[in-house]
């Protein structure tokens, strides 16, 4: 067959399917541009926790940790009332750190303590649910306790593996807010308002094809997801062949157009496909480029040497300062106190729900900021290779930047300023260092850069120019959607009425043996 025929063919009859899923993901974008899909962030579970009481007979760390039977270093140390509403420790054994290296989610191996009697709060049960449903919501809003799930349309994310089985409570506040409870732990690791939850019906759930998550097909969801995309660049590609084909630009057909087409549907389709086709195409790209599809940007690069960097493993001494000392240093209204270590030395952050955490010695109580000097040789010990400079960012740029807390990427802590620590290595890695507490931030490499192009810049358009100055981003990109739609649907319903003309047809030629027979016209 000619190559001219194959290429109508295959744009055709892939596209009857293709171009449906088109129409959804561009509509869903669109929905997903101003509601994301269901998180809790740093910042909102912060704000719901209740305030630390100074005045509470709170246990030291040490004390706690040994009245729970929990010896040697950590790698996590929080003091909040996270759990049933009351004052809890709740570490992770650096053993578990081994775990973590093995990805395993977020959150795994926590020991939950009272602290007030070092007891080991094991069982989230009903009562302990709803304790933490009512601190997060405040008093006096009413509770519906809705049972444990696995896994429902709003929890499919990996990070919330450590906690399932979730709990869930219904509040009964104006926005009608669903809390996930963890199994696990009994914090509140998800909140989902009504409004929230609807929308996500026609933007991240359907945008992610995340209806065949939690069924037979779940294991091969990534799969499809991918080879969709794939099947989605071939049409485009050969639509937008086909289409400059049969574009006349130095004269007209017989009809006074350059497109042979009659059809509303056939004419548009051709016209909507020549304006738009070049979106498209970089959206189902960059669609499938944030899969990382079989793990293309993994680099392969060594894991930072955190404890090289620390001076070993956080590790509580019985000298340490006690709760009610760190929160006199701290201020008022203290819902979180975490112990870190950084650069050798054992440091407390506490965080009051808004603003940057206050820093303090954990032996001394005192106010500490870390020295530059000191930061910077620890930092030097995170990889073997030596430091070719840093750059401190007093402004965001195009790999260090924020976005809403409900878009994909948004909702995570980016101080400023921030080190950015360039490493002369094989992979040019970054990594962002916060000088205010010594936390490493985040790293990226020469490939994780790439897919920050390839991804949140042709997806998003992450660019901030754009971004400083909605609502033109927000002009750009629904026109474009709504364009890239109209593309879309007419492709839908021509190729629906190709596929029916085609029944038909075969209906008529089949045999008179295989054809249904004619409804009798003779009175029962």
């Amino acid at each position: 067959m000619h190559a001219k025929r194959w290429l109508f063919l295959v744009h055709r009859w892939l596209g009857v399917v293709v171009c449906a899923f088109f129409a959804m993901w561009f509509v869903s974008g669109v929905v997903m541009m101003y509601v994301g899909y269901p998180k809790l962030t740093e910042a909102e579970r912060l704000q719901h926790l209740p305030p630390l009481d100074a005045t509470a007979p709170l246990l030291g760390p040490r004390q706690a940790l040994d009245a729970a039977g929990i010896a040697g270093p950590l790698r996590e140390l929080r003091l909040a009332a996270a759990s049933g509403g009351r004052a809890v420790y709740l570490a992770v054994p650096a053993r578990e750190a081994e775990a973590g290296r093995r990805r395993v989610p977020p959150g795994s191996g926590t020991v939950v303590v009272d602290a007030e009697t070092g007891a080991v709060l094991r069982d989230v049960d009903r009562a302990r649910v709803l304790a933490s449903a009512q601190a997060y919501a405040g008093a006096g809003v009413p509770l519906d306790y809705r049972g444990a799930i696995g896994e429902d349309a709003f929890t499919h994310s990996r990070g919330l593996d450590a906690h399932r089985p979730l709990h869930v409570v219904d509040l009964g506040d104006a926005e009608a807010t669903r809390l996930y409870v963890s199994g696990k732990t009994g914090e509140v690791v998800r909140d989902a308002p009504r409004a929230e939850r609807l929308w996500n019906y026609a933007g991240a759930w359907i945008h992610w094809l995340y209806p065949l998550r939690g069924t037979g097909l779940d294991r091969y969801w990534a799969d499809i997801v991918n080879w969709l995309s794939i099947v989605g660049i071939a049409v485009t590609l050969t639509g937008t062949v086909v289409g400059v084909m049969r574009w006349r630009f130095r004269r007209t057909y017989k009809s006074g157009s350059r497109s042979p087409y009659q059809g509303f549907m056939m004419r548009w389709h051709h016209i909507t496909g020549l304006l738009f086709a070049l979106v498209t195409l970089t959206w189902i790209f960059s669609g499938l480029m944030s899969m990382n599809p079989w793990r293309v940007f993994d680099s392969g690069a060594p894991a930072l040497r955190m404890e090289a960097m620390n001076g070993g493993p956080l590790v509580v001494a019985a000298q340490d300062a006690t709760p009610a000392a760190l929160m006199a240093s701290a201020g008022n209204g203290v819902r979180e106190l975490r112990w870190v270590r950084v650069a050798g030395q054992t440091l407390v952050l506490a965080s009051t729900g808004s603003g940057r955490p206050s820093v303090s010695d954990a032996q001394t109580a005192q106010r500490h900021a870390p020295d530059p000097a000191v930061l910077r040789t620890a930092v030097a010990r995170l990889l073997p290779d030596a430091i070719e400079r840093i750059d401190i960012l007093t402004a965001y740029d195009s790999h260090y930047y924020t976005r809403e807390p409900h878009t994909m990427t948004g909702g995570t802590d980016k101080p400023l300023p921030v080190w950015r620590v360039v490493f002369a290595d094989a992979h040019a890695t970054w990594v962002h260092v916060d000088p205010h507490t010594g936390a490493v931030i985040g790293r990226s490499d020469d490939l994780r850069r790439l897919s920050r192009w390839l991804f949140a810049m042709l997806h998003s358009w992450d660019w901030l120019p754009l971004l400083d100055h909605r609502p033109v981003w927000d002009v750009l990109l629904v026109a474009l959607s709504l364009g890239g739609a109209m593309l879309s649907l007419t492709g839908v319903v021509i190729g629906w009425r190709r596929l029916g003309r085609k029944l038909r047809a075969s209906a008529r030629k089949a045999p008179a043996s295989v054809r249904p027979a004619a409804p009798s016209r003779r009175p029962a």
